[in-house]
C-alpha cells in the first residue's frame, strides 16, 4: 500500500538502489514505519542505518527523526491510496511512455535512422546496465543492416571496436548510456569523437554531450530503473533505419526467413 504523502515526497528524486529499498519498506508498512527508529528501520528495510538518514536527508529533511515526523499525519490523520510499489512504478512507466510520444517530432529520429543506415559499419556501445538496451538495438538492427558492431565490454577491447570500426569506414556510432552513467561509456564517445566518429546517444538526459540525442525517461520507482521508454526510442531508431533504406530492408529480412525457415529455427506458429 501506498500513500500518497509519500509519493509526494519521493516524486522527482533520483534515489539510489539501497534508498529504494528503503522507500519500498515504507510505502508498504507505513503504518508501523513511523513508530520505528532509524536503527529497527534500517533493520526491517535490509540495509544500514546511515542508509536512512541519507535517505532521509536525500528528501530535504535534517535527519530521521525530522522524515517520522512528517510521515506520521500520513497515518494518523490521512487516507492512503490503494495500490502496490509495482502499479505504481507500471504508471510512471505509462507517463514516460506518454513524455516520448508526445515529443516524438522534435525528435531526429528520422534524420539519425537515415544516418546509421548509411554508415558501415555501425558500432554500437552500452556497458553495464546499457549493455542490455545496445543489445536489444544492435540485434534487430542487424536483421536490417550489413554491419552492427556491438561494444558491450570495456577496457582496451572497446578502444580497439571504435579504432577498427573507424578504419573499416564508419562514420558514425550510438551509444547507449542509462543510470548510472558509466565513465568509461563517456570517455569511450570522446573517443570516438577524437577519432572522427559522429555521436549519437539513447539516454535520459537531453544535455548529453553528443552530436545527437535521443533522451527519454527511466522508471525510478522500483529499487533499480525500468527501461520501457528509451527501448520505445531504440524501436522507432531501428524502424527509420529500415524506411531509409526499403529494398535492402525487404532483401534481407526476406533472406533471414528464408534461413529460419530452412534452419528451424522457430518453433512453428
Amino acid at each position: 500500500m501506498t500513500h500518497s504523502g509519500l509519493e509526494a515526497l519521493l516524486d522527482g528524486r533520483r534515489l539510489s538502489p539501497v534508498q529504494r529499498r528503503i522507500a519500498y519498506y515504507l510505502g508498504e508498512h507505513l503504518d508501523e514505519a513511523i513508530f520505528l527508529s532509524s536503527v529497527e528501520l534500517a533493520e526491517r528495510a535490509g540495509v544500514s542505518q546511515p542508509s536512512v538518514t541519507r535517505f532521509a536527508m536525500v528528501l530535504g529533511f535534517a535527519g530521521y527523526p525530522e522524515l517520522r515526523q512528517a510521515l506520521r499525519p500520513l497515518v494518523l490523520g490521512g487516507k492512503p491510496v490503494e495500490g502496490s510499489l509495482i502499479r505504481t512504478a507500471i504508471d510512471g512507466e505509462i507517463r514516460n511512455l506518454g513524455v516520448v510520444r508526445e515529443r516524438l517530432a522534435a525528435l531526429p529520429i528520422k534524420e539519425l535512422g537515415e544516418s546509421l543506415a548509411a554508415t558501415e559499419p555501425l558500432p554500437v556501445l552500452g556497458l553495464r546496465v546499457s549493455s542490455g538496451l545496445a543489445t536489444t538495438f544492435a540485434y534487430y538492427a542487424r536483421r536490417i543492416h550489413p554491419d552492427v558492431r556491438l561494444l558491450v565490454h570495456g577496457g582496451s577491447e572497446l578502444i580497439d571496436g571504435l579504432h577498427a570500426a573507424r578504419r573499416a569506414g564508419a562514420e558514425w556510432c550510438l551509444g547507449v548510456v542509462l543510470p548510472r552513467y558509466p565513465v568509461e561509456a563517456v570517455r569511450a564517445l570522446e573517443y570516438a569523437e577524437k577519432a572522427g566518429l559522429r555521436t549519437a546517444v539513447i539516454t535520459d538526459r537531453a544535455d548529453f554531450p553528443a552530436e545527437v540525442v535521443l533522451d527519454a525517461p527511466v522508471g525510478d520507482r522500483l529499487v533499480f530503473d525500468s527501461h520501457a521508454a528509451p527501448l520505445a526510442l531504440a524501436m522507432a531508431l531501428v524502424e527509420a533505419m529500415a524506411d531509409a533504406a526499403p529494398l535492402r530492408t525487404q532483401a534481407r529480412l526476406e533472406e533471414y526467413e528464408r534461413m529460419t525457415d530452412e534452419t528451424g529455427t522457430f518453433l512453428p506458429g
